[in-house]
């Protein structure tokens, strides 16, 4: 169990990120137990041939590979430093990373059980070296295997946030930080995690506590104590059929509202934008629009602006059609 204390001027600038980082070695740790987490299963089977092929996974494979276990394995808190601002790009997180002071990577490496791999073995000899080789792996696994997806993650992780606000505004920090995870709890002024392999500090005056909703976490939570602020990385809510795609919308659905309209409303599960939902039907942006503008006035889509996007999903007089008509 992880205690972390947090005075009143620490809980006053508890702070949101979304993290290309986090979502890289959390998804390492699926691919290395996909059983344990089975909402990614479809994922996996689609990159990790190509990862294998790559060299980036598998007993062959270099640092990244080695330097994250399993689940409940000991994860280096180097490898997640605390991200700059609400959406740092993968550029500046590798940036970071690569700063890293050779005597911090001796440290976490350190605390690995075993015997060292070869690989572990040169990066602690040579950290700086080390560090620049795991950056370029990183900026690999990432084109293969979550480039593509990122649009719609990033979406899913911003909706995350935008709630979590809310549940702040309304709440206040306890009612945030309760209403996370099973494994996070919050009394008498301390952050309580049931999470091994970490000890974070107290967090007297300092930056805050970093929350970091991930797709890629789940099912449970990773908390560290890299840099100057604790992270706190839990599993963004909507994960359920972030992976499906819709088997074929209903004949007699699709008879009343039109085929092309009852194909976005399989696809607003959760909030999507204009973009996302013309690059996963094939219909023009323009297209998408004007049968969105036909689905809100009708009721059955509702739309809100998040940043520069704007997002829609389903009101719930279209999940009772979609379900009637499945």
């Amino acid at each position: 169990m992880v205690a972390i204390g947090l005075s009143a001027g620490a809980v006053a600038r508890i702070r949101f990120a979304v993290s290309c980082l986090w979502e890289v070695v959390a998804s390492v740790r699926v691919l290395r137990d996909p059983g344990d987490h089975a909402v990614h299963l479809p994922w996996v089977r689609r990159v990790r041939p190509r990862l294998v092929e790559a060299g980036l996974v598998g007993p062959d494979a270099g640092l990244l590979w080695h330097l994250v276990p399993a689940p409940p394995g000991y994860l280096a808190d180097f490898l997640t430093p605390p991200p700059a601002g609400l959406n740092p790009d993968l550029d500046a997180e590798l940036a970071a990373l690569r700063a890293t002071p050779a005597g911090t990577v001796r440290a976490h490496l350190d605390l690995y059980p075993g015997e060292r791999t070869p690989a572990l073995t040169a990066f602690y000899a040579d950290p700086v070296a080390g560090l620049r080789t795991l950056a370029a792996e990183i900026e690999a696994y990432w084109r293969i295997a979550l480039a593509r997806d990122w649009p719609r993650l990033r979406l899913l992780l911003d909706t995350e946030v935008a709630a979590r606000a809310r549940r702040l505004a309304e709440d206040g920090a306890g009612g945030l930080l309760n209403d996370l995870h099973e494994q996070v709890r919050w009394e008498d002024d301390t952050l309580l995690i049931a999470q091994r392999h970490c000890l974070a500090p107290d967090v007297p005056d300092g930056p805050g506590l970093v929350l970091v909703p991930s797709v890629f976490v789940w099912p449970s939570v990773l908390s560290v104590s890299a840099g100057d602020a604790p992270q706190l990385a839990y599993p963004a809510r909507g994960l359920g059929t972030l992976w499906e795609r819709p088997a074929g919308t209903a004949d007699a659905l699709a008879a009343v509202i039109g085929r092309g309209r009852a194909r976005l409303l399989g696809e607003l599960a959760a909030p999507v934008s204009t973009t996302e939902l013309a690059r996963r039907t094939g219909m023009s942006p323009g297209g998408v629009s004007q049968h969105l503008t036909a689905l809100r006035a009708a009721g059955l889509v509702v739309t809100h602006r998040r940043g520069r996007a704007l997002l829609s999903a389903r009101t719930d007089l279209a999940e009772a059609l979609l379900s009637a008509a499945g």
